[in-house]
């Protein structure tokens, strides 16, 4: 092929080229993603991974990306509290995991997750992402963010993420009980008929490593 045919070619792969660029990469799971299992620091020095023997009879997990220092997470804390007390006994415990890097946000270093966890009463891993790679895995935005995994034949499906609820400024009778709602359909066997509720978070973004 002669350079005066190509060079037409070689233009549209080069706008091509750019186009692709310019797409921001989406990082994290999706609804329907099986996710790969973790190993972080909890708050009493072990290490606790999905996979582990006492998690054997779970049906799935909630995950939720909280911290010490945000005024949401703060907010929601008796919440999640009352989340795991509700549905561990029905099969899906509850995991907390600090996203944030202590150099940019001191408040949530580990010793001040443990002091927290002892405060609050947290009867529920309170696990250190100290390198972020599990919180980029997930594609967790802000604080408070959940994640409800459902076991399927023995991996772990995103089922539904984003909001705990329409917003704890909300008066309490009135708000939208995401979370609750999805869990509600899931554990009647029924699929989440709102599985995505990223749009509706409220909370403090992830303070990533510089």
């Amino acid at each position: 092929m002669s350079l005066r045919r190509l060079l037409p070619i070689l233009a549209i792969l080069a706008v091509s080229l750019i186009n692709i660029a310019a797409k921001p990469i989406e990082l994290g799971y999706k609804i329907g993603d099986f996710v790969a299992d973790f190993e972080l620091k909890n708050i009493d020095g072990s290490m606790v991974k999905l996979g582990m023997m006492k998690y054997s009879s779970a049906k799935g997990f909630l995950i939720v990306f909280t911290c010490n220092h945000c005024p949401f997470s703060k907010k929601y804390e008796e919440g999640i509290i009352a989340l795991n007390k509700k549905y561990e006994p029905l099969g899906y415990p509850l995991i907390a995991i600090n996203p944030n890097d202590p150099e940019l946000e001191p408040e949530d270093s580990f010793e001040n997750m443990q002091t927290q966890a002892k405060e609050k009463g947290f009867s529920f891993p309170y696990l250190f992402d100290e390198t972020q790679a599990t919180t980029c895995l997930f594609g967790a935005k802000k604080t408070p963010q959940i994640f409800i995994l459902k076991k399927e034949s023995g991996q772990l499906k995103v089922v539904y993420m984003g909001a705990i609820d329409s917003d704890f400024q909300t008066i309490k009778e009135k708000r939208e009980k995401y979370l609750e709602q999805a869990m509600e359909e899931l554990l009647a066997g029924k699929a989440v008929s709102n599985p995505n509720t990223i749009a509706k978070l409220v909370g403090c973004g992830i303070k990533f490593k510089q």
